[in-house]
């Protein structure tokens, strides 16, 4: 089991250094009036999609911390970062749009950032969430040479999810 899990981690370094996907998104309403996506996709349906109304406030209200800014600027040529979301979840609506400003805000490149949407049994396409172990949202990922350096699980362990990728990136 250990190999299968050191075998899938480094095939989703590959994938995620290629930019390259074969998982699509699937879009479905687990409750009414709830939009949920499962899979791989891009930012531009959070921005873009009216069912995300919390999406744009939050994003443009988020001051980035100074130590993240210049860790994710001296590293954003190293990593690469997955985030896992509910978009059914408070807590991801919360912290994916500030994620997203502040990897802006640092110019990070777009194809080394990767949105997997899981449903309320925190399950994706093609079962990476449960090869990757995540079992709160949002969970986010850092990879550098196809290898997992540090995980940030739902706030992380200070409250601020943007302090503890400084710490991991430092």
């Amino acid at each position: 089991m250990k190999m299968i899990r050191k075998f899938f981690l480094f095939l989703v370094g590959i994938l995620l250094s290629a930019g390259v996907w074969s998982q699509p998104y699937e879009v479905f309403s687990e409750r009414p009036g709830e939009k949920t996506i499962k899979g791989h996709f891009s930012r531009m349906l959070l921005e873009t999609d009216t069912s995300f109304h919390w999406y744009a406030p939050t994003y443009k209200n988020y001051k980035a911390r100074p130590d993240a800014l210049e860790n994710i600027r001296k590293q954003k040529d190293s990593v690469e970062i997955v985030a896992f979301m509910g978009t059914w979840c408070e807590d991801s609506h919360f912290i994916i749009p500030q994620l997203i400003a502040l990897l802006d805000s640092a110019q990070f490149p777009r194809e080394k950032f990767s949105l997997i949407g899981v449903d309320r049994n925190k399950k994706t396409v093609g079962r990476l969430s449960e090869a990757l172990n995540i079992t709160l949202v949002p969970t986010i990922l850092v990879f550098r040479n196809g290898k997992e350096v540090g995980r940030i699980v739902e706030y992380g362990k200070y409250g601020m999810f943007d302090k503890e990728l400084a710490e991991i990136l430092r």
